[in-house]
């Protein structure tokens, strides 16, 4: 099978004072997915422009790139479209300004009847692993957070 198409992804990694990183649990598509705030890089858009905006339209606040985490090395075929390989960035990410959000500690406490749902949840840094997110390049960037915490 041939791949056409590249998606590319652009997620943010903010930790709190509290040494907690903040995770996104949404239902998209029937499936239940949690991950790392962002998402889709648009057309004409760099990829710090596009995690800041993705942070803006998720958790109505500003952020800052502070430095690049982590970049896909690797072929990863979408989860919805096999005859697409994505490519996900991740950066380190800090607020401008006092950063509100309204989080929950239940996993995907979703209000319900939305077709796109999502909720937010901190975890502690030293207990992040890869069993906490649902996609194969979230996992591996969850083992890094809990690599560099240590």
């Amino acid at each position: 099978m041939a791949i056409n198409k590249f998606i590319i992804r652009v997620y943010g990694i903010l930790i709190n004072e509290q040494s907690q990183v903040l995770i996104s649990d949404e239902l998209i598509k029937g499936h239940k997915i949690t991950k790392f705030p962002g998402g889709g890089l648009e057309f004409g858009e760099g990829t710090h422009e596009c995690v800041i905006r993705e942070f803006m339209e998720e958790t109505n606040n500003e952020v800052e790139v502070i430095e690049h985490f982590y970049t896909t090395d690797y072929m990863q075929v979408s989860a919805y479209n096999p005859e697409h390989q994505i490519v996900s960035i991740y950066y380190l990410v800090k607020p401008i300004g006092n950063f509100e959000i309204k989080t929950t500690d239940k996993i995907f406490d979703f209000i319900g009847g939305q077709q796109h749902e999502q909720t937010f949840r901190w975890l502690d840094l030293r207990a992040v692993s890869e069993k906490d997110f649902t996609l194969p390049i979230d996992k591996i960037v969850g083992k890094l957070i809990q690599k560099r915490a240590k």
